[in-house]
């Protein structure tokens, strides 16, 4: 398929753009009719309230379809049981677009105790119950019931996380591609703004929408594997050698490319066999051959048109040695300039899965942000508080992506590797904005930051290396002697935000690359001195070396020297500040005793840490695979490789979580149990190395004296 441009603003505008924008795009028929519309283009349903800022999903993508000419109409947060609330826009004329908001719903609603939350920080006044589980597959269902013959394009974070099969900790069991669960037409994963401009353009001119087959960062269901295609089987961790594969055993090797009969075919096959016994020298395929995994790379094949199978659904669900081994082959096919197309059985259909999107350039990026937004809820809501928009209704995202791969967290998986930044002129023009409209600003910006808040402008040296490398971290297990690690664009951020006219105060409350900013003191000594209110949110997440390895995250030696250069550059600027370490508990490869370390650990560092997580096991996660498996898909996975312990009793959870709390007397009978059953009991006591206190010895315990008190009482009564 010829694409139409490549620049993500150089599209032709569709007819419709005559309309010109909306104040806010329309979630009724009445302000269809106030804005002179027939019909909506494009219908996108969200599962969060709509608020018209660039930190909510469905505006990005609904004011960049408007800026392409075409008429967006939001449904957010229909009543799933009604089928009416899917018609409340009419048909849309091209697609609907489905998304379950910027929270997985599942995530959304249950703790990572499978506890349901109280409320829904996307949802007016906080109130949950508001989105169905599993959204996206519930709406795709709804929109299809509505109208059978409108095509449905799903994506969001909980599309993009679930395009092929994965573990869903919910269930406890293997799920299917939510592209095959959902029957949507096509899925798009990552920053979709490429996908769903090629998509809207190419229907817009009357191609059907199972026609559009090779877009990056999509994901289809095919019934077979085109014609041209080489595929190299991945569906197997147990291959013989490369040799054994090769070896000659008196009959067609189904892996050999035959040359076609001719009057030199027996120099031509003597040739062959050297090939094929060399470790040096490449084999020849031809199209539509299949190339077992371990001769991948002998046998130059071209990446344009190779497809890798992964094992089928049905082999993964019921071996988790396999799954494992999918989520590596995966989280190694992510770069966008060298990953391959991949593909996954689902019974009978394909699930195709098109390379990723290749990133914004700054001057793309700047385009989407520089979007005019309203920065404000719906109107409909009147005064209704939206909790994460009153989170972030002060700051700006000044980047996408994350390199650091920390196995636990899924923005890589999302968002990419590749660092997508915006200009200053773009993030000081927004900060100029939010001074202008948001109500209630009072000269704070409460964040300059994105999935962290110190890679802005980071990337790789040279463009080449980063095409061809297939790292999972920049920064893991030590920073990439190819990766720029100089802060300087940022730290000119943040003086040219301080200088904005009516701002008086930028903080920082993104996420921080400790290890990172340790590489460039003037960056730490501009945030120490001047975006620091007192306390800065850091995440070690853990003390011990064989937890951290499983996170991809640096030893506490790096956090040590990021301690130092933040005290000393506190000192510098007579300010008292105070770190504040995230940590968190039964992660893959923790531990009891790696649990207790830590508690130790922190009570040596004087931390009593208030807001504690015991691990979330994420869609797609390497860690999510590592908690499912049981295996280490950071190294090549096999029936005898790496075993990695997983605490998966929630009772022995809710242990490791008492840890980071030893503080809290309501853990103290609990941790005073674990500790007589490690052999600990020098740990309990009053002394300054002990970690909690010994029971009292007094005739009853203050809970006993309760219950005896209210037992009393209650037979008076």
């Amino acid at each position: 398929m010829q694409k139409l441009t490549e620049h993500l603003f150089a599209y032709p505008k569709y007819w419709a753009e005559c309309y010109g924008r909306a104040k806010f795009l329309p979630m009724s028929r009445d302000e269809m009719d106030q804005l002179g519309w027939d019909s909506c283009d494009i219908i996108i349903i969200s599962g969060d309230a709509y608020v018209d800022h660039p930190s909510f999903g469905m505006a990005v993508i609904g004011r960049f379809l408007e800026s392409q000419g075409f008429r967006v109409g939001i449904i957010s947060q229909p009543d799933w049981n009604d089928p009416e609330a899917f018609k409340s826009l009419g048909e849309p004329n091209l697609f609907f677009g489905i998304t379950a908001g910027n929270m997985d719903s599942m995530i959304n609603r249950y703790t990572a105790d499978k506890k349901v939350r109280n409320d829904d920080a996307y949802t007016p006044h906080g109130v949950a119950g508001k989105r169905p589980d599993r959204s996206v597959i519930v709406y795709t269902q709804k929109c299809r019931e509505a109208y059978p013959n409108t095509p449905t394009v799903i994506g969001g974070i909980e599309a993009s996380l679930r395009r092929i099969a994965q573990y869903d900790y919910w269930s406890d069991e293997v799920r299917r591609s939510v592209l095959v669960d959902s029957a949507a037409d096509i899925l798009l994963y990552g920053n979709a703004e490429r996908a769903m401009a090629e998509i809207a353009h190419q229907v817009s001119l009357g191609r059907h929408i199972k026609d559009l087959t090779d877009i990056p960062g999509t994901a289809i269901v095919r019934d077979e594997i085109p014609n041209g295609w080489s595929e190299v089987d991945s569906t197997r961790i147990d291959w013989p050698s490369d040799k054994e594969l090769l070896k000659d055993q008196g009959k067609m090797n189904p892996y050999e490319y035959k040359e076609p009969s001719s009057p030199d075919c027996q120099s031509k096959q003597e040739n062959k066999k050297a090939a094929v016994n060399s470790d040096s020298v490449p084999i020849s395929f031809q199209p539509n051959t299949v190339v077992p995994m371990p001769l991948m790379g002998k046998a130059g094949l071209d990446n344009k048109t190779t497809v890798i199978r992964l094992p089928s659904f049905e082999k993964i669900k019921g071996d988790s040695a396999l799954y494992a081994h999918a989520s590596r082959i995966l989280h190694l096919e992510s770069n966008p300039h060298n990953a391959r197309v991949l593909v996954q059985k689902h019974g009978s259909k394909e699930v195709w899965v098109n390379t990723p999107p290749i990133p914004l350039e700054t001057n793309e990026i700047d385009g989407v942000f520089d979007l005019e937004y309203e920065r404000v809820p719906h109107p409909s809501y009147g005064d209704a508080k939206i909790p994460a928009y009153d989170m972030i209704r002060f700051s700006v995202n000044i980047m996408r992506g994350c390199f650091g791969g920390c196995t636990f967290c899924s923005i890589t998986e999302h968002e990419g590797r590749v660092i997508q930044s915006r200009s200053q002129d773009s993030v000081i023009k927004e900060i100029e904005d939010m001074r202008d409209k948001v109500p209630g600003f009072t000269g704070t910006v409460s964040d300059l930051g994105g999935p962290t808040s110190n890679m802005y402008h980071l990337n790789c040296k040279d463009d080449d290396i980063q095409k061809n490398c297939r790292k999972l971290s920049c920064v893991y297990p030590v920073i990439c002697k190819n990766l720029i690690t100089d802060h300087s664009q940022t730290t000119q951020l943040y003086r040219k935000a301080r200088a904005v006219p009516g701002v008086k105060r930028v903080a920082i409350a993104s996420g921080l690359r400790y290890d990172l900013a340790v590489e460039d003191p003037e960056y730490v000594r501009e945030l120490v001195t001047h975006h620091v209110g007192g306390y800065l949110k850091i995440a070690p997440e853990h003390s011990e070396k064989n937890t951290l390895e499983k996170m991809m995250k640096p030893e506490m030696d790096r956090y040590d020297d990021f301690k130092n250069m933040f005290e000393k550059f506190s000192k510098e600027a007579g300010k008292k500040q105070y770190l504040i370490p995230y940590f968190i508990a039964a992660h893959p490869g923790c531990d009891d005793t790696d649990m207790l370390n830590l508690a130790l650990w922190l009570k040596r560092n004087k931390f009593r840490l208030d807001q504690v997580q015991n691990f979330y096991p994420s869609p797609m996660s390497l860690a999510t695979a590592m908690y499912h498996s049981e295996k280490n898909p950071l190294s090549k996975v096999s029936y005898k490789s790496e075993s990695v312990y997983t605490e998966k009793d929630f009772e022995r959870r809710r242990l490791h979580k008492g840890f980071l709390r030893y503080h809290d007397e309501r853990n103290w009978p609990m941790l005073r149990e674990a500790l007589v059953e490690m052999k600990r009991t020098d740990l309990i006591g009053n002394g300054p190395n002990q970690l909690i206190p010994a029971e009292e010895k007094t005739r009853f315990s203050k809970h006993k004296q309760y219950l005896a008190h209210s037992k009393r009482h209650s037979t008076k009564a």
